[in-house]
């Protein structure tokens, strides 16, 4: 009787945890680009579409654009402290938070385009794994690549930057600073209005911004600097709430998000920018400023110092500095010339 009884109980045992495992699951995202953005169109909402469609809608991702539920600064604590279960942003919002990773924001490394810059990202902080991401799930990343310098006044040689208030973050702002312009520290998010009222007179950003989130309209000249400039953005995922999910959905998540960052994410930046630049030029009237090599050369001059800065402050915090900068110059020639 007694066997009996404890064969019983351990099935409704396995048939709770069978169902607990399959119970469905639903995921916050938050993010701060609008909701017509293609960060939400086709990013945020192809890979909860991938997501539920891998795990026949066992998994299912709600989001929050336009920090509806987090500010851009805030999301990445906001995944530490389960606010959102998933984010979306960007690691410089966050300056001093992830030293190593500024690597990938330094002036004087060229990325032929977003998918270049992303994928080289991806491999160094595989190949690195860094401390400051180990509390969250880090489930790809992906770069803006090359980003210019849109004002509402000519900038073709460094003495007409003097002075200029320039949107900047995380370390492009030292970049700026070095060039002589005055780096005013926001997201995004607060540029348009921030450039129609005059508070800043132009954004160091990728081009996409010109349409995305329509800076064409507050800005008439596009000064072309692929040395200055590469914004890296995550997509992590809390720890608890990966640790709760059962191992096959990890599993799922995992192979979505890689296929995702190849097929989708990693040249997300390339497809806007084109797209972008086109609009600004035909429906804006933007001028596009390319910089002669002698002047390209001054400049250079004076932001190649960051780099050293950059190798001196991780090299006090006991991180490999160098073995990411020699990674990242290896990884971004080889994936130019391939590109």
């Amino acid at each position: 009787m007694m066997a009996v009884l404890l064969t019983a109980l351990l099935v409704l045992i396995l048939g709770a945890t069978t169902a607990m495992a399959q119970r469905p699951v639903s995921l916050r995202l938050a993010h701060f680009f609008p909701a017509t953005h293609p960060a939400e169109t086709e990013l945020v909402q192809g890979w909860a579409a991938a997501l539920a469609e891998a795990t026949d809608g066992r998994i299912s991702v709600v989001s929050y654009p336009g920090q509806t539920l987090l500010a851009a600064q805030e999301i990445y604590d906001g995944v530490v402290t389960g606010i959102a279960d998933v984010g979306l942003s960007v690691f410089a919002y966050t300056r001093g938070r992830f030293p190593l990773l500024e690597v990938f924001e330094l002036p004087g490394v060229t990325y032929k385009n977003s998918a270049v810059a992303s994928q080289v990202a991806w491999e160094v902080i595989q190949e690195l794994n860094p401390a400051e991401i180990q509390d969250t799930k880090l489930l790809m990343v992906l770069a803006t690549g090359p980003g210019d310098l849109f004002t509402t006044s000519p900038v073709r040689t460094l003495e007409d930057l003097q002075g200029m208030e320039i949107r900047a973050t995380g370390l492009s702002a030292r970049t700026l600073s070095a060039l002589g312009a005055v780096p005013v520290a926001m997201p995004q998010s607060d540029a348009y209005e921030a450039l129609a009222r005059g508070l800043v007179k132009g954004n160091l950003a990728p081009i996409e911004v010109l349409q995305g989130w329509r800076h064409a309209e507050v800005t008439d000249y596009l000064t072309l600097t692929p040395f200055l400039y590469n914004t890296l953005f995550f997509v992590t995922m809390n720890q608890r709430t990966w640790d709760r999910l059962p191992e096959d959905l990890q599993a799922t998540v995992a192979e979505v998000s890689e296929a995702f960052f190849h097929d989708v994410a990693k040249g997300l930046w390339d497809r806007q920018n084109e797209a972008a630049l086109t609009y600004a030029v035909e429906s804006t009237g933007q001028e596009v400023i390319t910089l002669t090599d002698q002047e390209t050369a001054r400049w250079m001059e004076l932001v190649l110092p960051i780099q050293d800065e950059f190798l001196a402050d991780v090299a006090r915090r006991g991180l490999p500095g160098q073995d990411a900068l020699d990674l990242v110059m290896e990884l971004s020639e080889k994936y130019n010339a391939l590109d």
